[in-house]
This record gives structure tokens, sequence and C-alpha cells, in this order.
């Protein structure tokens, strides 16, 4: 169980908050009988009306702030908006209680006990000026807990986003498909016997192929013209291995202002190799043109006999990482023709960074 402490008091706190009160009480005070503080007479006549004031800008201001506080704690404004508005209104009872009881015991101090007969429509009149301050105060507490909540929210969802976005991306982005090594490495084995000219070339384009994975690992766009140039090598790879079987035609402009996120060409190259069969029956035809703002790549659906399993990983993760850099959607088609993933292609300029 919590205990009260006095250690817990912030003394000058209290005293900084008292005084802000007090002149606040004054300042009402002043606002309503301006003539009695330029004479003595006035002030003696109206040291009590401060003080009565005072105990309404304390016993409001405190009360419904505690009250506000315990509501935000119970109601949350994201969860429970109409219920929260509801008892922020039923606020004003208290505030209409407390002002009615206050002013009750300043006119019988007032009177010294002896108060004149004032009936209860009377003693409501006499609330309406520190009603109106309490109005006031809860409009306020109410709206800024209102924005704050909705602030919170906005920021807390997206960090949320970003994070998850930003999780996928990375656990993601630098995954390569482990068979790619394992085919290319099953092709040099051959070809070293066959020629070793081209087993040297093979080589090179395989170190290019890593080479390009590592350098790219911490970016997340990279220029067209790296991308095609990559690209082009792992084809190079590929048809070492399927050799006429695999017709990839590639059509793309080298330009250094177009970006797209790296190895996604590769992914869907890998895809397509995957997921189709690839002999001297069923050659595989892959296309890759752009299209308006869009990168296009087609290739025709000739499922294996014995699917492969895939976990989705490849398409879901270009997916990803579109939307951690951009509001522009990868588009997927499929039809009884090909397979076609559109990629938007990002606009970079070195002044304005990267335009969505």
């Amino acid at each position: 169980m919590h205990r009260f402490s006095f250690r817990q008091i912030d003394y000058f706190k209290v005293a900084k908050e008292l005084v802000a009160n007090l002149a606040l009480a004054t300042l009402i005070v002043f606002s309503l009988a301006p003539e009695k503080f330029f004479s003595e007479e006035g002030l003696l006549d109206i040291w009590d009306q401060i003080l009565y004031s005072l105990i309404l800008c304390l016993g409001l201001g405190y009360g419904n702030g505690y009250l506000n506080d315990i509501l935000n704690k119970r109601y949350s404004w994201i969860h429970y908006p109409v219920k929260r508005l509801l008892y922020s209104i039923a606020m004003l009872l208290y505030s209409f209680v407390f002002c009615l009881i206050a002013v009750y015991i300043f006119v019988n101090i007032q009177h010294s006990g002896n108060a004149p007969n004032i009936t209860l429509s009377e003693y409501i009149s006499y609330t309406y000026i520190p009603l109106g301050i309490a109005v006031l105060i809860t409009a306020f507490l109410t709206s800024r807990g209102f924005l704050m909540s909705w602030r919170q929210a906005a920021i807390e969802s997206e960090q949320l986003k970003r994070a998850h976005i930003a999780s996928q991306y990375e656990s993601l982005k630098n995954q390569i498909n482990p068979h790619f090594l394992f085919n290319s490495l099953n092709a040099l084995t051959h070809l070293v016997y066959e020629d070793q000219d081209q087993a040297a070339l093979f080589i090179r384009k395989l170190a290019e192929v890593y080479r390009y994975v590592l350098d790219t690992q911490e970016k997340e766009v990279v220029s067209l013209s790296e991308e095609l140039a990559f690209v082009k090598s792992c084809v190079f790879l590929h048809k070492i291995r399927f050799e006429d079987n695999l017709q990839v035609d590639i059509q793309l402009p080298e330009d250094e202002n177009l970006m797209l996120p790296p190895l996604s060409l590769q992914m869907l190259l890998e895809n397509a190799i995957k997921h189709n069969e690839i002999s001297d029956e069923h050659p595989l035809h892959i296309q890759i043109t752009t299209q308006r703002e869009h990168i296009v790549v087609t290739n025709t659906i000739q499922k294996k006999a014995h699917k492969e399993y895939s976990s989705g990983l490849g398409l879901q993760n270009i997916k990803s990482r579109y939307e951690h850099l951009s509001s522009l959607s990868v588009e997927i088609l499929e039809d009884l023709h090909g397979f076609t993933v559109k990629l938007p292609l990002l606009k970079f300029s070195h002044h304005e960074g990267i335009d969505y």
C-alpha cells in the first residue's frame, strides 16, 4: 500500500502554485471591482472576496484536474471516446456542487452565522461566475486530453508500423535464394572441365553478383542502372545452366535518376525460374520492360509437375520494402498467358532526395 510521505512534497512547487492561484483570484476580483484596489478602505473591504476567489480557484482547478487524471487512466479517448466525453461533461456537476457549498459557507461566515433569508435560487445565482470559469477549465482539460491522446496514439501507431515494416525489411532484405549459390556451384563444377575460359568468366560474374549483394545490403534503394548490371550478371549465370531454354529479354533504360529497392529484380527472376519448368519442350521466357512509371516483369507460366515448397517470402519481401519506402504499391497480375509483377520506379534527385 502506498503511504504518503512529507518528503514527497515539493514545497517550492506548492508555493509557486499558491502564488499563481492567488494572483488569478486577485485578478478575478479586480476585474469585478477595480475601484476597491485604489483605497485602503476598499482593500480592507475585499480581502474576504479575494480569499473566496482563491478557494474557488484551488477547488475548481485541482478538483477538476484530479478528476481529469482519473478519467484519463480509466477511460481513454481512443478506446472510449463517447463515454470519456460524457464523463468530462459530468465533471461540471462537481464544479456546481463545490461552488454551491463554497457560496453557502462564505455567505454564512461573512454574516457570522446569521445569514439573511437567502433562497436556493439566489445561492445558485452566486455560482454563475465561478461556474463559467469551471466550464473554461473543463473545456481546456478536455480538449488538451483529447489532443494529447490522439497525438500519442498517432505516434505509437506510426512507430509500430515503422518498427514492423523495418523489422521485416531488415530480416528479408539480405536474403538471397540459397538454391542460387548451390546451382551456380553445380554448374561451375561441370564448366571447369568443359571450358576453362568460360569457367573463369563464370567465376567473375558470380563474384560480381555477391559483391553487389554485399555492397547494397545497407542501402534502401539503388539506381536502375546498377540493378540492371546486376541482373545481367545473374542472367549470365543462369544461362550457363539452362542455355537457350531460358530466354530473358531486358529492355530497360540505364537511368541513374530512377531508383528501386536492391535485389528486387533478382528475386522476381529467381521466382520465375524456381516455380516454372525449364526444358527443351518448355523453354521459359522472361521479359523485363518499362511501362510508364513501372518496371514490368512478365514470365510464361509452365508449372512444374512437382511443385516446390514456397514460403512466399520473395514477393512479400518486395512488397514490404516498397511499403517502407513509398506510398506506391507493387502490382501482381496472373492470367493464362503469364505472371506479371509491376514495380514502381522511384525518382531520385540529388537535391530533393527520393520522390514518392
